[in-house]
């Protein structure tokens, strides 16, 4: 999938990740950027193209995928973070995370597989995360549904190949937008983030491991579960 000349979506394109994206998109030479966002208004990339897009609201997928048929790579950014933990964290968080990343994401890839079937095949990116593999008691919900993400972005992946939809999975740990502000750990920068995904969309790659956090806890998934929670060990 050649990102010159390719006709974008990108959704929760108005700030962090999907800002990056539409601008590293741009540099690289996309002929058109669609920058979705709840408000198209809050879209700040110059040449980018707003479209709004609320990706909870089946309506509004629709209303997207009528006026955008041109499209050949949609990247499936648009997420949210409540923070919810295992025992404490409200039921009303829990859904709110995976109508975002479960079901958001797939009534959009449902959306545009058509649109990308009639232009040749084309791509989807899905922006997953560490979380997909991993998770932390205190982000359960988040981590929840990046994990019932990665598995649609599986199931997509084998029935798109079907019509010629790469589908490629981006796996990523902490970066530096508003979602971890309070997180002090060391972040990267979105910029060479979006940049790093979309050279992995162009070689064709089925998942980009963004840094070595990601490479280590998908390497420790074929161990024992002590080797990703080591507190289990003590206990």
């Amino acid at each position: 999938m050649q990102i010159k000349g390719a006709v974008v979506l990108v959704t929760g394109a108005n700030r962090g990740l999907g800002e990056q994206f539409v601008k590293a998109l741009l540099d690289a030479g996309a002929a058109k950027v669609y920058a979705a966002a709840r408000n198209p208004d809050s879209v700040r990339v110059p040449g980018a193209v707003p479209i709004a897009l609320d990706i909870t609201d089946p309506a509004s997928v629709r209303a997207a995928a009528e006026q955008a048929q041109d499209v050949t790579l949609v990247v499936n950014n648009a997420g949210s973070s409540t923070g919810a933990a295992i025992l404490d964290g409200e039921l009303g968080a829990y859904r709110t995370e995976f109508e975002t990343h479960v079901l958001g994401t797939l009534d959009v890839s449902r959306a545009f597989a058509p649109i990308l079937a009639r232009g040749g095949g084309g791509a989807i990116l899905n922006v997953l995360s560490v979380l997909s593999w991993v998770t932390l008691p205190g982000s359960a919900a988040y981590a929840a549904a990046k994990s019932a993400e990665w598995s649609v972005t599986n199931a997509l992946r084998v029935t798109l190949a079907e019509q010629g939809t790469q589908v490629t999975a981006l796996h990523v740990g902490y970066m530096d937008t508003d979602m971890t502000a309070a997180v002090t750990a060391p972040k990267l920068d979105p910029a060479d983030v979006a940049r790093t995904a979309l050279a992995g969309v162009e070689a064709g790659l089925h998942e980009v491991l963004a840094d070595d956090l990601s490479k280590q806890v998908k390497a420790g998934l074929a161990a024992d579960p002590t080797a990703l929670y080591p507190q289990l060990a003590a206990s």
